[in-house]
């Protein structure tokens, strides 16, 4: 057993010397101290059944379907490329893909704090490819026609197409599937963070369709040099527009979901989508002055150059800040005595979770990643609780995963051979 006492201290049975150890803790937790006088807004009861689990199985269905019908377009817009230019164009596919490869990584790095759905997260992608390109042409098509039979403006001159066409479609059709999101499965858009991830995958699903579109182009009207080039400055010079754009939008959404009430969520939909426009028109507005061939080049640079360095400070950022903001909302729980401070320190720590997980072996790891896993989504749970978010049903959710909590501990312990109290 002497080796077992240099890993993660669980309550008094893995630390009964500890300075820091509460005593039957677990007996404790339905109370709570005195002072801990958030734990009064709901009556601890057993339950073994998720609240949401409907509302879950409805939000997986619409979600597989969504996703199938997007990813079956995705599968003929590649298959029609890859056998488009003699073979080239699966070349010019590769290359398109490089940037919303990179994307997808960091998001999925930015996203281990807390997994949110895969599926979800795939709808974001296949979103940006598929369904925004389709509504925002569709949408330039009628609002052209409609615009010149009433008022005789061309809005597809290269200056209104670009500075003022481009980012309102293209804004609108992207971000308001943040607004889908955040109104049918809230539960999944926790924050900021969340709401930048969504934004960037969904506006990197956006670029890569835009690139094929413009790699295409320029290899049918330069050959190797036209799409070289253009691959130069669309995919290395600036990979990250399209999702900065539509991160905006997500950053916006996201602070009003983790606190505010539904229709706040949607209200502050609107700043971050005319941010977003804003900052897409002024860099089509910059790649259309009448600059030499090298100052364009200087001047696209520099401005992707600060979008970059932008987007990456936010994404770190927000990735701090969330595993900080659930540290403390651990302690408050630990102060409540459903956790040990020991314990609320290695679930809400990087460091913490790895020495938990090398500490429990055999079947007990199934039972500290479920922990790890339900630590990693009471501290939102408890932010709607506290919002009123959500009624009756949020404080029953969180009441379910303090129960599975204590379960999933009490499991660990008999696994590893130790009393479970």
């Amino acid at each position: 057993m002497r080796q077992q006492m240099g890993g993660p201290q669980f309550g008094s049975a893995m630390a009964p010397g500890h300075p820091h150890a509460q005593p039957h803790v677990i007996q404790q937790h339905p109370g709570g101290p005195a002072n801990a006088s958030w734990t009064t807004q709901f009556t601890v009861r057993s339950n073994d059944v998720n609240p949401h689990k409907t509302r879950n199985i409805i939000l997986l269905i619409a979600g597989i379907l969504l996703t199938a019908a997007l990813g079956i377009a995705l599968f003929f817009i590649i298959l029609f490329q890859s056998i488009a230019f003699s073979g080239v164009g699966f070349v010019i596919l590769l290359l398109s893909g490089i940037p919303l490869v990179a994307i997808i990584g960091t998001v999925l790095l930015l996203d281990r704090w807390k997994p949110q759905p895969f599926l979800l997260m795939a709808s974001c992608v296949l979103w940006g490819a598929v369904a925004s390109v389709v509504i925002t042409l569709v949408g330039q098509l009628i609002f052209g026609v409609a615009a010149f039979a009433l008022t005789g403006i061309d809005t597809s001159s290269p200056v209104i197409s670009a500075v003022v066409m481009a980012p309102v479609f293209e804004e609108t059709a992207k971000t308001v599937f943040l607004v889908v999101i955040v109104l049918a499965a809230r539960k999944f858009f926790e924050g900021p963070l969340d709401g930048f991830m969504y934004g960037s995958l969904i506006g990197a699903g956006f670029a890569f369709t835009e690139n094929l579109l413009y790699l295409n182009s320029a290899y049918a009207d330069a050959q190797a040099g036209g799409l070289i080039a253009l691959f130069f400055v669309r995919c290395v010079m600036s990979p990250l527009l399209h999702s900065s754009f539509t991160a905006l939008a997500g950053l916006s959404i996201g602070f009003a979901a983790r606190r505010g009430k539904w229709w706040m969520a949607l209200l502050m939909w609107v700043p971050g989508l005319i941010a977003g426009m804003l900052l897409h028109a002024a860099w089509n507005g910059a790649a259309s002055l009448p600059l030499s061939g090298v100052m364009s080049l200087i001047v696209m640079l520099a401005m992707s150059l600060i979008i970059a360095v932008l987007w990456w400070s936010t994404a770190f950022f927000l990735w701090y800040r969330e595993t900080k903001t659930a540290r403390e909302s651990l302690m408050r729980y630990a102060g409540a005595g459903w956790l040990t401070e020991e314990e609320a320190r290695m679930l809400g720590t990087w460091s913490g979770r790895r020495a938990g997980r090398r500490w429990a072996q055999g079947p007990a790891r199934g039972h500290m990643k479920a922990m790890i896993r339900v630590a990693a989504s009471l501290p939102s749970v408890r932010d709607r609780v506290e919002a009123g978010v959500g009624g009756p049903a949020e404080k029953e959710y969180e009441v379910f995963l303090l129960n599975r909590l204590v379960a999933e501990r009490r499991s660990m312990m008999r696994a590893m051979g130790l009393p479970a109290q």
